[in-house]
């Protein structure tokens, strides 16, 4: 039997993405939010895709964690490490 894909809003796969990035980078919630000069709730909110979060945001948590945004959009960007835990 094949797993269903659920396909994510931009929302949802920013927020993975970001999740994913900081803790690859060994990175608290906090300390992301410290460095993007954001609150640790919103950094928390936008990672659970329940936050809308604005393009200029979006850059400073790029920015914060050291990546290109368009990694943080991408939505393929962890499928191959994904694929791996299957």
């Amino acid at each position: 039997m094949e797993k269903s894909q659920k396909i994510l809003s931009a929302r949802e796969v920013f927020g993975q993405n970001l999740r994913r990035f900081r803790r690859l980078k060994d990175i608290s919630q906090e300390e992301l939010a410290l460095r993007s000069e954001l609150s640790r709730t919103y950094v928390s909110e936008v990672e659970r895709g329940i936050r809308n979060v604005s393009i200029d945001n979006m850059g400073l948590l790029a920015e914060a964690l050291g990546v290109e945004l368009k990694e943080l959009v991408d939505p393929k960007i962890f499928s191959s490490i994904e694929s791996h835990l299957d």
